[in-house]
């Protein structure tokens, strides 16, 4: 079974919103045009209480964008962005979800960031979203959203390791640092990531 898994295509990380992703909206047709190739549509969000540890004005004397240790691990700290119930967090007016059969949501947790669908970032707590596919029959799942190295990246690493066979579709993601994904485009494909467009589907 073909499975398309779309990554946090939310407001805030659109122009305009709170931790903004240069052209994110571009990518909102491209997905929608592409929907019915797929056998099973999943979506994910992020969905932070306003509390959460990753965001900086929860930290005195911090900047966003700082680099500060939390529990062990390494944190960015984040712009206030996609909090619980506000117009941030909800998916764009644009993107077609009457294909979606789940919503998976992650960084519900205040304590610790979760960029990966599929863990948080101790590999502590799973969503749940290995089990939902396995057992929705995916054998490859083509992932796509924002940002492409952050989120989609955490999410094809963890996919990678739970066995799936994984595709990025390239077209229809975006990154925050573009350079910086050069050289995580280049991990991916030594990992064996299959990158594509959307039209190779």
């Amino acid at each position: 079974m073909k499975t398309l898994l779309i990554i946090d295509v939310q407001n805030d990380f659109m122009p305009g919103g709170a931790l903004s992703v240069p052209d994110g909206d571009k990518i909102v047709p491209i997905i929608n045009a592409m929907q019915h190739k797929f056998d099973l549509v999943v979506g994910t969000q992020d969905w932070h209480p306003q509390d959460h540890v990753s965001f900086a004005s929860n930290h005195k004397a911090a900047s966003t964008f700082d680099e500060i240790e939390i529990h062990g691990k390494s944190q960015t700290l984040w712009p206030d962005h996609c909090v619980q119930g506000t117009k941030g967090a909800e998916l764009h007016p644009n993107l077609d979800t009457l294909k979606f059969e789940a919503i998976f949501r992650k960084g519900t947790d205040k304590e610790i960031d979760s960029y990966s669908a599929f863990y948080d970032n101790s590999h502590l707590k799973s969503t749940g979203l290995t089990g939902y596919l396995k057992e929705k029959g995916t054998s490859q799942l083509f992932i796509c959203g924002l940002a492409s190295d952050i989120c989609v990246y955490y999410s094809i690493y963890d996919a990678f390791k739970e066995g799936f066979s994984c595709f990025f579709i390239e077209d229809a993601s975006k990154a925050l640092d573009i350079e910086g994904f050069l050289e995580i485009k280049k991990e991916m494909i030594n990992m064996g990531i299959q990158i594509i467009s959307s039209k190779a589907i």
